[in-house]
């Protein structure tokens, strides 16, 4: 526990003030590459829920792929079982500032064990699906059948960012998550120490995603990041009005 007392302990990068209450889940987002393009947030508004409204920079909106490894995932008085709380996942989202408290939205969610999907999507509602995933410390690939999603991407890793811009910590450092289910919209709260990122090289990238007209397989990424992870705290939903 006292890692999690540490990570509670660090508070002064957050936007806002930690939420009130227990935190319910703990989990660990490893060996995170970010892809990131912008778009014109005419072209994605309507892909949202209504009552989202887009966060664009500098008047840009921003979709980004985030392929991740998630680790050690538990709810707060359970141990983690690897078999279950250990997968890869690649998602796909974009930028909402709703009440003051700037946060993400999935346009899609992969995971690579079948059970893992079942359980996360049973537990929080947010939109799994299972696609087949593979990857090593250079190289993410990943198929999508149902979908017709697909990641190829072989990288290297290069040194820290020294100093982040801006448009780095816009994109990266959110602390809230939305979810629309039935017909009701709802936010999740995390917690997590400032993001550290690196420069990242990429060899070979060839992608298909697409979220209606917007097809990112024919789009140049605008900005690539790395980072080792980030240790996570997580508080239930709260349902929004």
């Amino acid at each position: 526990m006292h890692s999690i007392t540490d990570l509670l302990a660090q508070i002064a990068h957050r936007p806002w003030e930690l939420p009130k209450g227990n935190w319910k889940y703990y989990q660990e987002w490893n060996n995170a590459l970010f892809i990131h393009w912008a778009v014109p947030p005419e072209a994605l508004q309507h892909y949202l829920p209504e009552n989202l409204p887009l966060d664009t920079f500098e008047g840009k909106a921003y979709v980004s792929l985030v392929a991740f490894t998630m680790q050690k995932i538990r709810p707060r008085q359970l141990p983690a079982v690897a078999y279950i709380s250990d997968f890869h996942e690649i998602n796909l989202r974009t930028y909402i500032d709703r009440d003051g408290k700037k946060g993400v939205y999935f346009l899609s969610m992969e995971a690579e064990k079948s059970l893992s999907v079942w359980i996360a999507k049973s537990m929080s509602g947010l939109p799994y699906e299972k696609a087949l995933m593979f990857r090593d410390e250079k190289s993410y690939t990943s198929k999508n059948a149902k979908r017709d999603f697909e990641l190829d991407a072989v990288f290297e890793i290069k040194e820290t960012v020294a100093t982040k811009t801006d448009l780095d910590r816009w994109l990266t450092e959110r602390y809230s998550l939305y979810l629309d289910e039935k017909n009701s919209l709802y936010r999740y709260e995390v917690h997590h120490k400032e993001w550290e990122i690196k420069h990242v090289e990429v060899k070979n990238l060839n992608l298909k995603y697409k979220i209606g007209d917007l097809d990112f397989s024919k789009q140049k990424p605008d900005l690539m990041h790395y980072s080792d992870g980030v240790k996570v705290l997580a508080w239930g939903r709260e349902k929004l009005k």
